[in-house]
């Protein structure tokens, strides 16, 4: 028997239809093509797609089904299976929601849209949340048109629309960068959709035309809103501010700011940082600090967004007094900075040969709750190793080791190390005992290796990692055949030359820059050059 071939999610599956005369057995059936009242149903028991299955099923116990239910087919095939098959049992509008939402959810677009047309001949009453939900993943999925579509439909099942929904597609625009079809929906909010926008959809639209680099425009929104009704708030006026200061605008943007001041707003953390932000991006850094001063002299507390606005500017001036004594007032605040920023500090200092200060601050953020981190710890190992200390890095990778599994990148900082001092049995160990967890070595641990044999003079070593490279299909780029061909080149080792071009003939996998590497490096200096073109040839045919 031919099977229609369907998408992963459209594919429901039950287990089995027992055949209880003499009629041959299904071994399966998607559930969305059985017609339940079918005279050959009679000869079957469809068996429920989750067993136990309850004897008596009403929506609040299914709608708790299909929410518990990690297998998006099999809460499909529940849905469906308590529909056609369950005695006396009738879908509602929350039966509905409840898969319709997690097919949303899981990006299950198509098999989503056919319970919405199924929900809309059903004739069920509907809610405006359902379709806010689907607007809002079809925009997280990149998908602005068929957000727009999901809109623009939801008077066909009887519904209001709302400001709630017009405002959610419009942040769907804003997030896909559709500013002008913003513009285009608010002023047809009215005419077209019959919703009445208020100060929230004000600031959408603000905050598009600021994205735009329009600010004057949505200025002029900002003058015009008294007049359709909406009272501008602190929002309003720190989406302008934050539209003149992402142009360098300072004048525009203290003007603004004395503006939502004279207007009786006070500023919250958010419209402080924007201000400070603005500063730091002229270079301004005494004006930064001088509004955070003025910010905690109001009662505003700075937020982890403050901290790191200000931290980040003082990393990129290479002022690292001001930004330790930034992050140290942020850490006593109990607020976690990020990995990314905790590296910049940690960066600035070593880079200042400041390594143990390095170290003390990652001890420090330890205590202070901050959670381990691959990347300040690989940050922290390839500056001691830089200095030498690799016996240090080893320590603190160890420590690391106990509560936390290293990365690719921080076993591969440390084997570097290790090998840059030469310190090859540890490299080695270190090697083991990533493979050993289940970290499989790259490209780039490889070469480490590699490098670190050809350092000590140990080529024939680094061939053999070559070889292993290639059983492993890893494919060696351009570094990997350099470091192994100026070595030998350099010992005068012509002959191990040719193997290590024969073996990347044999693999079969050249890239590009590799070719020209052996063409430039090896062809004209071997003296069975010739013969290793024609190899290259081959292989390139």
């Amino acid at each position: 028997m031919m099977r229609r071939t369907q998408p992963l999610h459209c594919r429901l599956l039950t287990g089995l239809l027992h055949q209880n005369t003499t009629f041959r057995s299904f071994t399966s059936v998607d559930l969305s093509t059985v017609d339940p009242s079918s005279p050959l149903l009679q000869y079957y028991t469809v068996t429920p797609p989750i067993k136990p299955w309850p004897q008596r099923l009403h929506p609040k116990r299914l709608v708790s089904m299909i929410n518990r239910q990690q297998n998006l087919d099999l809460a499909l095939q529940i849905f469906l299976y308590a529909g056609k098959f369950h005695p006396n049992f009738c879908h509602n509008f929350d039966t509905y929601q409840s898969i319709i939402q997690k097919l949303s959810r899981a990006r299950a677009f198509e098999p989503m849209e056919s319970l919405i047309s199924q929900l809309q001949n059903s004739q069920i009453k509907c809610g405006e949340n359902l379709f806010i939900t689907v607007i809002r993943n079809y925009g997280l999925a990149s998908l602005p048109k068929l957000a727009v579509k999901t809109f623009l439909r939801i008077e066909n099942f009887n519904v209001q629309r709302s400001v709630r929904s017009l405002n959610t597609l419009l942040n769907v625009l804003i997030q896909n960068k559709r500013y002008d079809l913003v513009h285009l929906m608010f002023k047809s909010s009215k005419t077209k959709f019959n919703v009445i926008p208020n100060v929230f959809t004000g600031n959408i639209l603000i905050k598009a035309l600021c994205q735009k680099n329009d600010v004057e425009a949505a200025y002029k929104v900002l003058d015009e809103m008294p007049a359709m009704g909406m009272v501008p708030n602190l929002v309003t006026y720190t989406t302008i501010l934050g539209g003149y200061l992402a142009r360098g605008d300072m004048r525009n943007g203290k003007r603004v700011f004395q503006e939502l001041l004279d207007r009786g707003w006070i500023p919250d953390a958010t419209t402080y940082t924007v201000l400070m932000d603005g500063y730091c991006k002229l270079g301004k850094f005494n004006e930064a600090v001088k509004v955070m001063d003025e910010m905690e002299e109001n009662g505003v507390a700075p937020n982890e967004v403050t901290y790191g606005v200000m931290i980040e500017a003082f990393c990129k001036e290479k002022k690292s007094g001001e930004a330790l004594n930034m992050f140290d007032d942020m850490l006593q605040r109990k607020y976690i900075p990020s990995s990314s920023l905790s590296c910049k500090v940690i960066d600035l200092l070593c880079e200042e040969g400041r390594v143990e200060e390095g170290c003390y601050l990652w001890k420090k953020m330890l205590k202070n709750d901050c959670l381990p981190d691959n990347a300040i710890l690989s940050t922290l190992i390839h500056w001691l190793c830089k200095e030498g200390k690799v016996w240090e890095a080893r320590k603190i990778f160890d420590e690391f080791e106990k509560g936390s599994v290293p990365s690719l990148l921080t076993y591969n900082t440390l084997i570097n190390g290790m090998c840059e001092k030469g310190e090859m049995s540890e490299a080695g160990k270190l090697w083991d005992d990533m493979v050993e967890k289940g970290c499989n070595p790259n490209v780039f641990t490889y070469n480490i290796l590699i490098k670190g044999f050809c350092k000590i003079g140990n080529a024939t070593e680094g061939i053999r990692i070559l070889e292993e490279m290639l059983d492993k299909g890893c494919l060696p780029n351009k570094a990997t055949y350099n470091i192994l061909i100026e070595v030998l080149q350099g010992m005068g080792k012509e002959g191990e030359v040719e193997k290590v071009v024969s073996m990347a003939m044999s693999s079969g996998r050249v890239d590009r820059s590799s070719w020209d590497l052996f063409l430039t490096k090896i062809v004209g200096k071997l003296n069975n050059g010739v013969d290793l073109l024609h190899q290259l040839l081959e292989t390139a045919n």
